[in-house]
């Protein structure tokens, strides 16, 4: 007997399907699908915040100082002349980042063996907005259940699709 829905696919497309349904599910906060492809999404992404919730504190904070490019008023760098050639001027700046734990590293990768890269569309190609969801994991969503002892998802039906009559249901983070 087998341990998963195979979902009428062949194993990428599923892997492609489910990969896709658990991404939107942790951007969005909910989706609306059929009842099976809910159980076997609603396993992985479970899965994946349990392991968001474990090591969502394992990082260090580091302060790194940086050289950055002066910029004018209309983000253009600014230039020097030194020694007859014009030369870009650069401040160093201290910046505090947070380094990830040799643990919470392979989480993160783990996670991201997951979930798909998300860019969030504007109305230009330059208003595009990529969300980092193995990020959003740990910053958002853990913190939000830490005290939970799983049942991270809820499957809540809302009838028959009418083409085919599908059961379909809402996935949503709880």
């Amino acid at each position: 007997m087998a341990q998963y829905r195979k979902l009428s696919r062949t194993s990428s497309q599923r892997k492609a399907l489910l990969r896709n349904q658990v991404t939107q599910l942790l951007v969005h906060g909910k989706i609306v699908t059929t009842e099976a492809k809910a159980k076997e999404t609603k396993k992985i992404a479970e899965g994946l915040i349990a392991l968001a919730i474990k090591e969502k504190d394992n990082f260090e904070e580091v302060t790194v100082s940086a050289k950055v490019p002066r910029k004018d008023k209309d983000g253009k760098r600014v230039k020097e002349v030194v020694d007859g050639k014009k030369v870009t001027v650069y401040d160093t700046v201290e910046k505090k980042i947070k380094k990830d734990n040799p643990s919470r590293l392979h989480a993160r990768r783990q996670i991201n063996r997951v979930v798909y890269s998300y860019t969030e569309k504007g109305a230009k190609k330059r208003e595009d907005k990529q969300i980092d969801v193995a990020t959003k994991l740990f910053e958002e969503i853990a913190p939000k259940y830490e005290g939970r002892q799983g049942g991270y998802t809820r499957i809540i039906k809302i009838g028959q699709r009418k083409g085919d009559g599908a059961l379909e249901v809402v996935l949503e983070l709880v």
